[in-house]
């Protein structure tokens, strides 16, 4: 629910979603946590208030959060289990089709189509799971899941294999998974399948490597640039894109960061 400018990050990933075709959204939450099912629901008091106060800007965003045909669906996950646990909790919602994950935290910025239209365009292209990659620095491959790939033509190729955190030096590749996945319903069979690892957890990279042995899954280095909104630096840096890309705020956001850098460098100077 962090804002970046005027939406919280969980609106960014839904509009996103929307894009690329999705009109059922299963929001995965925990028993304690109710502010994403409040900020779906319908705020009719809300809408009175700025109606009656003439702030139709603001009426127009609590109005069309959600646009008419797509319906949001909130499942409790009863205990942290991991993220392969999350998704395996959608599966009464989704039942035996294709379907999308998106992680809020990892917002991807792109002035055309979005990482998840781009990815629904690949998957049905060639009938296969989609998952999404980024360069990383070799340096920093042991923060990430990396694939292996073949024919890896700048764009897409076929994940041969995927490694959880390797050290830079047995690193197979530098493309790193990033929070955006389009699958096969098979996974949901390998997700019960899949035993718990540290902690407990179910893990979906785990599924997915099973998932590898029986048919197609590719690796898509999406248009776009990844903001990572879970570290403080990832949010600031996702808030000035968004700020310089915006259609009313753009020219006074860059000149108060041209202050703020001209001041910066008096200072260091003095």
């Amino acid at each position: 629910m962090l804002p970046v400018i005027d939406r919280p990050l969980i609106q960014y990933a839904v509009d996103e979603a929307i894009e690329a075709g999705c009109d059922t959204l299963v929001f995965i939450t925990n028993r304690y946590k109710h502010a994403v099912a409040d900020y779906f629901d319908k705020a009719y008091e809300l809408e009175q208030k700025l109606e009656r106060a003439g702030k139709h800007e603001q009426l127009e965003l609590v109005r069309h959060v959600l646009p008419k045909g797509v319906r949001a669906v909130f499942v409790t996950q009863p205990e942290a289990k991991g993220l392969g646990h999350a998704v395996l909790c959608a599966r009464p919602v989704i039942g035996d089709e294709p379907f999308a994950v998106l992680l809020p935290d990892d917002l991807i910025w792109n002035r055309g189509p979005g990482a998840l239209s781009q990815m629904a365009d690949v998957a049905q292209q060639g009938g296969s799971s989609v998952i999404a990659v980024q360069d990383v620095p070799r340096e920093k491959t042991a923060s990430y899941g990396i694939v292996a790939t073949d024919d890896f033509d700048e764009r897409q190729g076929r994940i041969r294999a995927m490694v959880e955190k390797p050290k830079p030096e047995v690193a197979p590749s530098t493309l790193a998974v990033v929070g955006r996945y389009v699958l096969n319903p098979r996974i949901f069979e390998l997700l019960e399948a899949t035993p718990p690892g540290a902690g407990g957890e179910i893990q979906l990279t785990d599924a997915i490597s099973s998932l590898l042995a029986e048919e197609t899954v590719n690796a898509y280095r999406f248009r776009g640039t990844r903001f990572d909104c879970g570290t403080h630096l990832g949010l600031i840096e996702a808030t000035i894109r968004y700020a310089l890309d915006h259609e009313k705020l753009s020219e006074a956001a860059a000149g108060m960061m041209q202050s703020a850098l001209d001041e910066l460098g008096v200072r260091e100077n003095e």
